[in-house]
């Protein structure tokens, strides 16, 4: 299973985000969504699957939960925005991977077994932060493989 992970695209959907994520099975949005066009957007694409940002203040956006579970392949994965905001122990709750926004900086690492995920931001720039999105292979072994896809934008 392939998934396209997003986050902070407040209210803005790239070209470049789409083309990057086709031929995923599913998106997961990680919050600051900005406008449901983008959702819709998206969904154009394959499933949505999103939370809460700390932008996500009203209308449909503001109704997005503030953390969800998603499930791929047998294995858990927990999705909120802010990582400050978690208040569980994920090894000890047998997820796979926690995928979060907020920073706008990508990265990943491995904790405790447990792949923690930030896909960056994919929405309008903020300081000289790349413009990027996440992609994580799920397979049924277990095995997650997470990349991260610096899209080419001029400014």
């Amino acid at each position: 299973m392939k998934l396209g992970i997003v986050s902070d695209t407040h209210g803005l959907l790239r070209p470049e985000t789409v083309e990057a994520l086709k031929g995923v099975d599913h998106i997961l949005h990680m919050g600051d969504v900005g406008s449901p066009a983008v959702l819709r957007a998206l969904e154009e694409i394959a499933p949505v699957t999103a939370v809460r940002g700390n932008v996500d203040k009203t209308g449909e956006c503001g109704r997005l939960p503030e953390f969800e579970v998603y499930l791929a392949e047998g294995h858990y994965l927990y999705m909120l925005h802010d990582l400050k905001t978690l208040h569980l122990d994920p090894a000890a709750g047998k997820f796979a991977a926690v995928l979060y926004g907020h920073s706008h900086v990508p990265n990943y690492h491995t904790k405790n077994g447990v792949l923690y995920f930030n896909p960056g931001s994919c929405g309008p720039r903020r300081f000289e932060l790349p413009v990027t999105v996440g992609l994580l292979a799920v397979k049924k072994s277990g095995e997650l493989k997470p990349e991260i896809v610096y899209l080419p934008i001029a400014q």
